[in-house]
């Protein structure tokens, strides 16, 4: 994967994008099953939800005077933005493989 931008790393949120039940690219096909993915689904969600509530406080501490460091409220924000984004793609294309699967003839 091509990096054009190296601060980008630094905003997304730090999540494990390994998946139970996934296949690892040296080794074999670990046994669980749907349950798990969904709970690790719910804590990707989680995630991004407390990104979005740190995003919220931050811009009220700035609003009402506690705070007054803009670049960390901006920080805040944009990682707020770029995990909901991906989280967004990651749904969009979830729901094109659901809609590719049932088009599918038997």
């Amino acid at each position: 994967m091509v990096n054009l931008n190296a601060n980008v790393g630094s905003i997304l949120p730090k999540i494990n994008v390994d998946f139970p039940g996934m296949p690892k690219v040296g080794g074999g096909q670990q046994k669980s099953g749907f349950a798990d993915t969904i709970k690790a689904a719910e804590k990707y969600i989680s995630e991004v939800d407390d990104l979005q509530q740190l995003s919220n406080a931050s811009i009220k501490d700035l609003l009402s005077g506690k705070s007054e460091d803009i670049a960390s409220v901006v920080s805040a924000v944009a990682k707020a933005d770029m995990s909901f984004k991906l989280l967004v793609g990651v749904r969009n294309k979830l729901i094109e493989a659901y809609k590719q699967t049932m088009s599918m003839p038997l």
